[in-house]
């Protein structure tokens, strides 16, 4: 059944992206990208700090010192991974806002010939979601759950950005949504490696939850906060807010049900 929900929960958020950015035009999808990006901030966040780190340090099979050198470790690692343009997690697009720091023409030159770094990154930044969400249900179905939500409210946004800059480097739309529904199927890839690999190695999974926070850390620290510093209207800037609050208030709205069941 364990195998049954990563399978399902790997599949949801490329499913989700590859609909929301089939279903809308390019203008609206840079509309509400902003407010997406605001929201999983706070998800990620919540899910890393509140749930995550939590579990790893309660657990009795990790000395506490080891755990925090794991985190460290892994925030580097997810740094010199993006240095290495392999962990992309894109939401910019041309035109995204009046103040926007890029000169015209900027996602074009970033996708290259075609866009294949973007779809390369992006899948495995896609393994990577895998094998959280899989670590994530192999510890307890519930944190399963909440974590495949914050990588669904990551996901959709994500996707968004990068099928934004695939059309900017001259993919048709049908294509840029094929590629990146492919891409999306590299969390599956990684949520089966995860569960086959991890599963009969449960005293690794406290350092394996420690790492997936790491990359939700990271991912909002590093990319989704500095998005939403940009000096904005007083109206634009209670909107950033509210999102995030949302955010946070999800997971915890979440992790408050599912302990109730």
């Amino acid at each position: 059944m364990t195998l049954l929900y990563i399978i399902l929960a790997t599949g949801l958020g490329g499913v989700l992206s590859v609909l929301a950015a089939a279903s809308l035009t390019t203008r609206v999808l840079g509309r509400i990208v902003h407010n997406l990006v605001s929201l999983s901030a706070g998800v990620l966040l919540g899910t890393a700090l509140l749930n995550m780190l939590p579990e790893a340090f309660e657990s009795a099979q990790a000395p506490t010192r080891e755990l925090f050198i794991t985190l460290l470790g892994s925030l580097l690692f997810f740094f010199l991974l993006e240095k290495a343009e392999l962990y992309r997690h894109s939401h910019h697009h041309e035109g995204d806002h009046p103040h926007h720091d890029h000169h015209h023409g900027f996602d074009a030159e970033q996708a290259g010939a075609g866009g294949w770094s973007v779809l390369l990154g992006d899948s495995i930044h896609n393994f990577i979601d895998g094998m959280i969400i899989a670590a994530a249900f192999l510890t307890d179905v519930k944190l399963g759950m909440v974590t495949t939500l914050a990588i669904v409210a990551h996901e959709i946004p994500q996707e968004i950005g990068d099928f934004i800059v695939l059309l900017n480097a001259g993919f048709s739309r049908a294509k840029a949504l094929l590629f990146n529904a492919l891409s999306g199927m590299a969390a599956v890839a990684g949520g089966l490696v995860g569960y086959f690999v991890v599963g009969g190695l449960q005293q690794v999974l406290p350092y394996l939850l420690v790492v997936a926070a790491s990359s939700f850390i990271y991912v909002a620290v590093a990319d989704l906060l500095p998005q939403m510093q940009r000096r904005l209207a007083f109206r634009e800037t209670l909107q950033q807010v509210l999102w995030l609050a949302s955010g946070l208030a999800l997971v915890l709205l979440a992790g408050e049900v599912l302990h109730a069941h």
